[in-house]
């Protein structure tokens, strides 16, 4: 039976970087006081005696979220009940503070970050799977709004969601066009930023895709809104478990990569295709 046990509501977007989808397998250099012999304690032999392994998150859809029958679902959900079938364990998910997931890695509280991690900037802070998402930053729009590209954005109002992936390209390597905007303004949370579009309070909305078609999808008129087909930037999520620990990591990268082989993973990321989750898919493409 797999547990889910909250501790505390927080939500965390990831700060981006461009990169290619393949293998990650190194663990990168020295990070946290502890380093490889700590992360001893939490390998898989430590967690196969469990009989369980702990993964921090947060809600955060389509990844890890509750449905509106207040079921416990999404793609990292459910890709992570499966390797643990596998392995023959159960999957116990904690809600973390998102701020504060580098203590839960070294203090033990958790094994691993399975929650939409972004691994771009952060490859020498923990010990990675390989990516299995890659995932971009987009653009949306009103259906009628007359913006039908990047060009049309200037002089428009633009809205993201602060400390965003999206934020961090237009403030960074996407910052030229940002400056084309009337103006970027940061928001709180992505259900604003909806129903500032829809009142023509912003023009244009910078977000991931993936909550994007989460957004459009769960509104009463999704047909009013469209995703532009540039992307801002992309970046790769992958699982990442505390520095030095590579043989859980490295189990549980061989259950994904068996899961890829034989259409486990892509039977998942069917039932999330309303958030573009197959087409992101970038599992056993190396």
């Amino acid at each position: 039976m797999k547990k889910f046990i909250a501790m505390a509501l927080f939500s965390a977007m990831c700060v981006t970087s461009l990169a290619g989808c393949g293998s990650s397998n190194g663990s990168g250099g020295s990070s946290a006081e502890g380093g490889t012999q700590a992360a001893a304690e939490s390998d898989w032999e430590d967690v196969s005696a469990k009989g369980e392994m702990t993964i921090g998150m947060t809600l955060f859809a389509p990844m890890n979220y509750y449905d509106e029958n207040n079921n416990f679902v999404g793609f990292d959900t459910e890709l992570a009940q499966a390797v643990g079938e596998k392995l023959g364990i159960d999957i116990n998910f904690v809600e973390i503070n998102w701020d504060s997931k580098e203590i839960e890695l070294n203090s033990k509280n958790i094994d691993c970050i399975w929650n939409g991690f972004t691994m771009n900037g952060r490859e020498d802070e923990y010990t990675w799977s390989d990516p299995y998402i890659d995932n971009k930053q987009v653009m949306v729009v009103a259906t009628d709004s007359g913006i039908n590209s990047f060009d049309d954005l200037s002089g428009k109002l633009v809205e993201t969601q602060a400390d965003s992936s999206a934020l961090a390209a237009l403030q960074g390597d996407q910052k030229k066009l940002a400056d084309t905007f009337g103006s970027l303004t940061e928001i709180a949370e992505y259900n604003t930023a909806f129903m500032d579009l829809e009142s023509g309070a912003c023009d244009a909305i910078a977000m991931d895709i993936g909550v994007a078609y989460y957004q459009i999808n769960s509104r009463k008129n999704p047909d009013d809104y469209k995703v532009l087909d540039e992307e801002i930037s992309s970046e790769q999520y992958a699982v990442g478990f505390k520095l030095g620990n590579e043989e859980l990591r490295d189990k549980v990268q061989a259950t994904l990569d068996e899961m890829a082989e034989d259409g486990t993973v892509a039977k998942i990321a069917e039932k999330y295709e309303d958030f573009g989750v197959p087409g992101s898919l970038c599992i056993g493409k190396k």
